[in-house]
């Protein structure tokens, strides 16, 4: 649906709206006069749900109250929709794809073609189809998040944008898309606290590419492949995940997120617990500690795992040492147990159960000189 339609569309909508009505505590949005004949078979993923209604259509629910349907292309918009619901057409197209861990689960469904425009440049970007899409200009870059290029968004014609989490430091960017006619859809997969949740989001992006099918087979062979790992006994062996920041500090992510939990899925245990660092209860899966405190618990992990995220990549202990030279004293330095991640691995959210079989890989020392995202440092 061109942007034209989608204004149309959201006109006839909020004047035929009648309230939302929920049903159970899951805050499930029924649509009046409509029948519910069944639900997306979710694994891991709790931020977003899926519910099948007659005539093909889909209502998508992300958080508590964010809520899509999807229309296939050339079917009528049903006229009793509640207010607070956007009408998003399937299959979609020219998205504007702002959030960037979303790139990888629509390659993984071969489906860069329905993404129109980015808000990462391409020097930032580490996949290579995304590069090759973006220099024969398949893919544009339109500007950053909080400060979109509305002009050319609108020139390619743009249905979708869909943004993280953090188009809500910047409000009115969200509001200024919604206001020429391009319902933004922000997607929560970073609160996702398993890390095959936040790969099963590929589910709801094949249902609006129209690749459910593809999704499902992606999803189910990367689940296989974590279950074969899993089928192996717990190493015991302990892991610290972290960087060093500007100031000196460590950020390392927090007991219980999907790192952690990715840590103990490939047979090793988190150095850290919940209960020693006194965890603040926000939304932020990081935080930042001293380099005292790191020190006290850290120096006896077994690994070292550096996030080069944002930090940017080590390739060496001494590195690591420069930043600060109390790293000399950890068991995982004097045993060369040191590893450091790829630069952008936070884009590769569809290779999740690679990252776990590596991390899998140096706990085991089995295949360890075989890893693809983490690499060892000497």
């Amino acid at each position: 649906m061109n942007r034209l339609k989608y204004i149309a569309a959201a006109v006839f909508m909020f004047s035929t709206a009648v309230s939302c009505s929920f049903h159970n505590e899951e805050h499930d949005c029924l649509l009046t006069d409509m029948n519910k004949i069944g639900s997306m078979k979710l694994e891991y993923a709790e931020m977003f749900t899926v519910d099948f209604y007659e005539n093909d259509l889909s209502l998508v629910t992300i958080g508590e109250n964010d809520y899509y349907l999807i229309v296939p292309e050339k079917s009528e918009i049903p006229e009793n929709i509640p207010d607070n619901t956007v009408v998003l057409t399937q299959p979609a197209e020219n998205i504007y794809l702002a959030a960037s861990s979303a790139m990888d689960l629509f390659e993984g469904i071969s489906a860069l073609d329905s993404v129109k425009a980015t808000s990462t440049t391409i020097n930032d970007w580490s996949l290579p189809a995304v590069k090759e899409a973006m220099e024969e200009e398949k893919i544009l870059y339109a500007g950053k998040y909080s400060a979109p290029d509305y002009e050319l968004i609108i020139e390619e014609d743009c249905s979708l944008a869909i943004e993280s989490t953090m188009i809500y430091h910047s409000p009115e960017i969200k509001e200024q898309l919604e206001n020429i006619g391009i319902p933004v859809m922000v997607e929560k997969s970073s609160y996702e606290s398993h890390p095959l949740g936040r790969m099963e989001w590929i589910k709801l992006y094949g249902l609006l590419t129209g690749k459910t099918k593809e999704a499902e087979a992606f999803f189910n062979e990367k689940v296989r492949q974590t279950n074969d790992i899993l089928a192996d006994e717990h190493t015991g062996k302990t892991a610290a995940f972290f960087y060093i920041t500007s100031d000196g500090k460590v950020n390392i992510h927090k007991p219980g997120d999907y790192v952690s939990k990715m840590i103990e899925l490939a047979g090793g245990e988190f150095i850290f617990t919940a209960e020693e660092l006194n965890v603040e209860e926000n939304s932020l899966s990081t935080m930042n500690m001293q380099f005292e405190a790191f020190y006290s618990k850290a120096k006896d992990s077994d690994f070292l795992i550096y996030n080069s995220a944002i930090d940017g990549e080590l390739f060496s202990i001494d590195q690591l040492i420069q930043k600060n030279s109390l790293f000399a004293d950890f068991k995982a330095v004097q045993n060369g147990n040191v590893w450091c991640t790829d630069k952008n691995i936070f884009q590769q959210t569809a290779d999740v159960a690679d990252m776990i079989a590596d991390m899998h890989k140096i706990f085991t020392g089995l295949d360890a000189d075989k890893t693809m995202y983490i690499k060892k440092l000497n």
